[in-house]
């Protein structure tokens, strides 16, 4: 497949997930993302237990790495020629950590008067622009973690989903950026943060909040829209999510199920009358429920075109049947020799799936390749890409 981004050179100064999966996207379609790591070690998000265990192999793959230290003055003109070579920068350091190197914005454009520069940090501009963050901090701050639990019990969501976000809108504004540089070149440099994803999330309840004049009350403790929107349980005390979601899906719900004689009841004629009755439909429904296994469960909505399904582990989409016949993983090195499997990118281009073209990077791996002679091997991907744009 002839990729989108092939021939744009990217620096990527970063570490954790929002950098990361900024770059993972642009190198994924086709752009030459080099990750400079820190000597020794290398990048420290390769070494985390527990739930951080695998960040670095999810994110890291079709990358190039070199080792260098923005922190030693000896690496300096290795940094600044890399650079200079390249159409975009990644940063996702503490705010001003990479001024303090002479390699912020402001410095790089002096000597790279082209670059997209950028930077993924916790807040936009403002009265909390120097202020640390986590995803978990935005999350409790933004109100995310507020809506995720029950009342009284703020809950993070279950995956670091404003750092995946932020490098995704980091990629929109390097990919417009790139687009604008074809006609006007000039420098750039974009911001994308944490808190504000946050607010975007939220923004539908922040409009609610406007509009009725109320508290927004958290998901779980909601003013329900229907009256089936929600998890029950199989035969096996397996869980499954049901939903009805218009007039038509709850006639298909009450014959599938064996609940006809709920159609005649004029008190549920209407979503507004089950959602007021909700309490003795699901007492109804879970009753029948009870003599079926998730299998028959999701057998009977699909044939009837009502959203079912079954409450999974993330480890058991490894063995989803339609994830693993449309190609949705593929396999990495994690830094041993253990194979892993880590889900691509979500889309596809012309049917599809933008593969894997290169493993996760040992630290340093390409340092003689990037790093040795730079007169005509750091400058040809960036000539070309500027002859053919």
């Amino acid at each position: 497949m002839a990729l989108p981004l092939t021939g744009v050179r990217v620096i990527e100064f970063s570490h954790m997930v929002m950098g990361p999966s900024c770059g993972l996207i642009l190198a994924d379609l086709g752009a030459e993302v080099i990750k400079v790591e820190p000597r020794g070690l290398g990048d420290k998000t390769r070494y985390l237990p527990g739930s951080g265990s695998g960040l670095f192999a999810t994110f890291n793959r079709n990358k190039k790495s070199v080792q260098l230290d923005i922190a030693d003055p000896g690496d300096f003109d290795q940094i600044v020629e890399l650079v200079e070579s390249a159409q975009v920068v990644i940063e996702n350091f503490r705010p001003r950590k990479m001024d303090q190197y002479g390699l912020g914005f402001d410095d790089v454009k002096q000597f790279n008067p082209t670059i997209i520069y950028c930077s993924l940090k916790g807040f936009l501009s403002g009265p909390y622009g120097d202020r640390s963050a986590l995803d978990e901090v935005v999350q409790m701050l933004g109100g995310l973690a507020y809506m995720t639990g029950p009342p009284g019990q703020p809950l993070r969501a279950g995956a670091s989903v404003n750092d995946i976000m932020g490098g995704m809108f980091g990629v929109i504004g390097i990919i417009s950026s790139l687009l604008k540089n074809r006609d006007n070149p000039e420098p750039a440099h974009i911001t994308s943060a944490l808190f504000e994803n946050t607010a975007f999330l939220v923004g539908n309840y922040i409009v609610q909040s406007q509009m009725t004049g109320e508290v927004v009350k958290p998901m779980p403790a909601r003013l329900a829209s229907w009256a089936i929107y929600d998890i029950f349980r199989s035969k096996s005390d397996e869980m499954v999510f049901m939903a009805a979601v218009s007039d038509t899906q709850w006639v298909a719900l009450c014959h599938e199920f064996s609940l006809v004689d709920m159609l005649d009841d004029t008190a549920l004629a209407d979503n507004t009358g089950r959602v007021e009755k909700r309490d003795y439909i699901h007492r109804r429904l879970q009753a029948q429920l009870q003599h079926f296994e998730v299998a028959e469960i999701e057998h009977r909505c699909e044939r009837s075109g009502l959203p079912c399904a079954q409450v999974n582990r993330p480890d058991q989409l490894l063995d989803d049947p339609h994830l693993s016949t449309s190609g949705a993983f593929t396999s990495v090195y994690e830094g041993t020799d253990a194979e892993v499997r880590v889900p691509l990118l979500p889309m596809e281009f012309n049917g599809e799936r933008l593969a894997k073209r290169m493993d996760i990077p040992r630290p340093g791996e390409h340092d003689d390749e990037l790093l040795s002679h730079h007169d005509e091997e750091i400058l040809s991907e960036s000539e070309n890409y500027r002859r053919n744009h």
